[in-house]
């Protein structure tokens, strides 16, 4: 099998056929949802982008349930948030250590699974190591994550998706549409308040 070159050009057409109450994007929106589709047209399908701020921020890529696409990217995007917490900024490293030995080190800050030695190993990287933060402590930092924008590659058959994106700070969303369940997505959409858009466009890369 071959597939063509996709010369599709992305623009904010894509962005006018409001199905929701909701039919307001602001530019902000605009700019990161052109964003999260560009980066979707070169994406292993199956995909969906969160983007905030211009900038992509998680992206669910290569699985074959859409609601598997969804929670990857909004962990991803829980996690690149929680990195932003000001803990981050105060954390005292120990000197010499590299660039990547920092990032490691607040991803390590932020996971609850370590084995005894890749806790140990963590450790090291610290003159102060600091103590993570509790789930409660998450979930309140998390509530801060708003205004997100998230497309997907294809339709989203099933609210699920819907209802795992707001928990991400989801409110304006682009999807391919016309599946059997558009009123059951278009419905919890509305729920939240969201703005969704169908762009009648799917853009699969296999």
């Amino acid at each position: 099998m071959e597939q063509e070159r996709n010369n599709l050009q992305i623009s904010e057409e894509m962005l006018t056929n409001l199905v929701t109450t909701n039919q307001q994007i602001p530019e902000n929106a605009v700019r990161d949802l052109l964003i999260a589709l560009i980066t979707l047209k070169y994406t292993q399908s199956n995909s969906v982008c969160f983007a905030l701020d211009g900038q992509t921020i998680g992206i669910g890529a290569g699985q074959q349930s859409r609601i598997h696409c969804t929670r990857l990217a909004a962990g991803k995007a829980d996690n690149w948030w929680l990195r932003q917490h000001p803990l981050v900024s105060q954390m005292d490293f120990r000197a010499g250590i590299s660039r990547a030995e920092i990032n490691n080190a607040i991803d390590g800050w932020l996971n609850e699974d370590y084995t005894n030695a890749e806790e140990k190993q963590w450790r090291m990287n610290f003159n102060v190591v600091p103590d993570r933060l509790t789930q409660k402590e998450k979930q309140l930092w998390l509530q801060g994550l708003q205004g997100v924008s998230f497309a997907s590659d294809a339709f989203l058959p099933f609210r699920d998706n819907i209802d795992r994106a707001a928990r991400s700070g989801v409110q304006y969303l682009v999807q391919t549409g016309n599946s059997l369940r558009d009123d059951q997505v278009i419905g919890a959409a509305n729920e939240y308040g969201m703005a969704m858009a169908y762009s009648e466009v799917r853009l699969f890369h296999h």
